[in-house]
């Protein structure tokens, strides 16, 4: 007995050896502030994974300029969040492997002792049995099924937070580039405003000028220097945004150029039927949605059947008292007679109706917001016509006046009244302009792609952000 004991355990240690084990990874706050710290636009793995996604050489390195493709690229390599997402994915696909797993069967080691010995035997009864069991009604399928949709939904939420992060940079460059553009706007208004007030002030010297004409310019000067300030904490907060965004200290981007041309020239506006077919079958939340409601169906499919009650095999062989006994035979079945799974049924039936209703308001929403986008951007590119023939029209009125000017028609505060006229004009065509660059970021956003043939393909980056 003790020998065959012995060899039974030897066979559950040779089993159990094929375990996987433990492998401790801390990590500390000092650990991660370091690793946060040390990134840069100009790292190795940076260029590497850049070319690679790019698919053309990335010469010369470290990059002078920067341009919103390559940002949103180094974003990717480097944010956060798409890391949790890639982690959420890894763990659902572990999902699968958990929900196919085929149950274990159940070693058994019987052992009684009889005080008396009713056979010829020892007085023992010892042996070696096995419960197996087996899923009926194809529970396991329906497992699968839905960690299979689960993580499909996880992995459109990658593409999801990629898009969120894309939106991202490109808000933050739009803000960079509205304040630096202002900044160089209000700077040469600032010294325009400056100029008149210089020569304003020589006038009352000589009592040409009266003070409520003097305050009038202070006051304009004043509000000239109190925006200029403004813009330039603008642009550090806009900095300060792409660094979060791209998972990057402030630090990585004080000494980066980056080209914003771009926004000079907001797209035109889609057609609606184009832009809602966008909508609806390009947006990874939906397709997310979806794929949740499908996990749903799949967990209904699991808990009907799991009204089929599993079998449980016995296969063994017993020591019974001198006897030898080999058996076969059911070990066990439940008997479906007090719970048929009726809560069961009911809670998953409740989850799949609130799943479709989550997708059926994601889907009104999407389709509103589609909506409203598109309109306001339309509205945002009549209003930048209009500002431009404005700005084009004071453009002709400082000509006129330079030329009256060089004619002895006006003096010199008059051309210089006529610049600042120029210069308010100017910055309202940017303020339009970057108006009609926000209302084309909410329409990317309804339907998660850009408008611009000049920025990476949406198709394409989807593939980008699986590594």
């Amino acid at each position: 007995m003790n020998a065959y004991l012995f060899r039974s355990l030897m066979l559950t240690c040779a089993v159990l050896t094929g375990c996987a084990s433990y492998q401790p990874k801390p990590i500390t706050p000092a650990q991660l502030a370091r690793n946060f710290e040390q990134r840069t636009l100009t790292n190795g793995a940076l260029r590497a994974y850049l070319e690679r996604e790019a698919g053309h050489p990335i010469k010369p390195w470290p990059l002078p300029h920067w341009n919103r493709e390559l940002l949103t690229l180094a974003a990717y390599y480097y944010s956060p969040a798409l890391d949790i997402a890639r982690a959420q994915w890894d763990a659902s696909k572990a999902g699968i492997e958990v929900a196919g797993a085929i149950p274990n069967p159940v070693l058994q080691l019987p052992f009684q002792y009889s005080t008396v010995n009713p056979g010829p035997g020892r007085p023992y009864t010892t042996g070696l049995g096995l419960d197996i069991p087996i899923e009926t009604a194809h529970k396991r399928g329906y497992r699968i099924d839905q960690a299979s949709h689960l993580s499909e939904a996880a992995r459109l939420n990658i593409r999801n937070e990629a898009w969120k992060t894309h939106s991202q940079v490109r808000e933050a460059l739009l803000s960079l580039f509205a304040a630096r553009k202002r900044t160089a706007l209000l700077t040469q208004k600032v010294a325009t405003q400056q100029h008149i007030l210089d020569m304003m002030k020589k006038r009352e010297a000589v009592g040409e000028t009266a003070e409520p004409d003097i305050n009038l310019a202070v006051l304009f000067l004043k509000q000239a220097q109190t925006d200029l300030v403004a813009s330039g904490s603008a642009s550090q907060d806009a900095l300060a945004r792409l660094a979060n965004a791209m998972g990057l200290p402030v630090v990585a981007l004080e000494s980066a150029q980056f080209d914003l041309d771009e926004f000079e020239r907001p797209g035109a506006a889609p057609p609606p039927a184009e832009a809602r077919r966008a909508a609806i079958f390009n947006r990874a939340d939906l397709l997310g949605s979806l794929a949740r409601y499908e996990a749903a169906e799949g967990a209904l499919q699991l808990e009907i059947a799991k009204q089929y009650p599993d079998i449980h095999i016995g296969l063994g062989y017993t020591y019974d008292t001198g006897t030898n006994k080999i058996g076969f035979g059911l070990a066990g079945i439940t008997l479906p007679i007090f719970d048929r799974n009726e809560g069961g049924i009911a809670q998953a039936e409740a989850k799949r109706a609130e799943a479709a209703a989550n997708t059926a308001a994601l889907q009104d929403k999407i389709i509103n917001d589609l909506d409203h986008a598109l309109e306001h951007y339309r509205t945002s590119l009549n209003v930048l016509r209009l500002s431009a023939v404005r700005l084009s029209t004071e453009q002709k009125q400082l000509r006129s006046q330079a030329t009256s000017f060089d004619a002895g028609a006006i003096d010199r505060p008059a051309l210089a009244q006529a610049k600042a006229n120029y210069q308010t004009s100017a910055i309202a065509r940017l303020n339009d302009v970057v108006a009609a660059q926000q209302a084309a970021g909410a329409l990317e956003d309804a339907m998660q792609r850009p408008l611009s043939p000049s920025t990476p393909n949406w198709t394409t980056t989807q593939k980008r952000i699986l590594r």
